[in-house]
C-alpha cells in the first residue's frame, strides 16, 4: 500500500529552521551580552587597581617633594652656617693682621726705603715712600714677591724722581706707590693650629736671618 504524505513538510522545515535560527541569534546575543559584561567588569577591575596604584604613587611623589624640600631648607642651613662660620674666621684671622702686616713692612723694606703712609681696605694695602734709587724700589718689590709670609702680590702703580729738601739741603729721590695683598691665614682651631698659624713669622725671622 502505498502512503502519501499530503501536509505540507518543506513548510514545516522552514519553519523549524527559522526557529532554530531565531534561537541561535538569541545565544549569539546572550553569549555576546556576556562576554561584554565581562570583559567590563574586568577593565574596571583592572581600572580600579590602577587608580589606587596612582594613588599610591602620588602619596610617594607629595612625601618626596616634601623630603626634597626638607633636604633643600638644610642644605640652605648648612650653608648659612657655614657662612657664618667662615666670617668669624675671618674675623678671628683678622684681629692680628695690623700688628702682622707692621712686623712684616719693617723686615721686607730694604735700607734706603722709607714709607710714609700705609693705608689698608680689606685685604689690600697701599704704600707710599720714598727710596734713594730705583733699584732700591725694584729690592722692596722683589721682598714682596717671593721673601714675604704675610704679603703677596705687589702691583706699582706709580713711580717718579723727587727733589726733597732738608734745611738748605736738597737731594733727588724715587717717589713710589704700590700696591699689595695680604695673606689670610686661617684662624687656630686648636694649640697646634695656632703654632701652625704661626709659622709664616717664624719663616720670615728665619729668612731675615739668613739675609743677615
Amino acid at each position: 500500500m502505498i502512503r502519501i504524505n499530503l501536509l505540507p513538510h518543506r513548510e514545516a522545515k522552514r519553519k523549524q529552521k527559522q526557529s532554530a535560527f531565531v534561537a541561535l541569534l538569541a545565544l549569539g546575543g546572550l553569549v555576546g551580552a556576556a562576554i561584554v559584561l565581562l570583559v567590563g567588569a574586568y577593565n574596571a577591575s583592572q581600572i580600579s587597581v590602577q587608580n589606587q596604584r596612582n594613588e599610591v604613587l602620588k602619596k610617594a611623589s607629595a612625601q618626596l617633594d616634601e623630603q626634597i624640600g626638607e633636604i633643600t631648607n638644610l642644605k640652605e642651613e648648612i650653608a648659612a652656617l657655614q657662612a657664618r662660620q667662615q666670617a668669624v674666621e675671618d674675623l678671628q684671622g683678622d684681629r692680628n693682621q695690623p700688628v702682622h702686616l707692621l712686623d712684616e713692612l719693617v723686615r721686607q723694606t730694604p735700607e734706603g726705603v722709607h714709607l710714609k703712609s700705609v693705608k689698608q681696605s680689606g685685604q689690600r694695602v697701599i704704600l707710599n715712600g720714598n727710596a734713594q734709587s730705583q733699584e732700591r724700589v725694584a729690592e722692596l718689590l722683589r721682598n714682596l714677591t717671593s721673601g714675604s709670609a704675610w704679603l703677596e702680590s705687589p702691583d706699582l702703580t706709580e713711580v717718579r724722581a723727587v727733589t726733597v729738601t732738608q734745611g738748605k739741603t736738597s737731594r733727588q729721590v724715587v717717589d713710589f706707590t704700590l700696591a699689595v695683598s695680604i695673606k689670610r691665614v686661617r684662624p687656630a682651631g686648636s694649640d697646634d693650629d695656632a703654632t701652625d698659624g704661626d709659622k709664616p713669622a717664624k719663616t720670615a725671622s728665619r729668612r731675615a736671618a739668613e739675609k743677615s
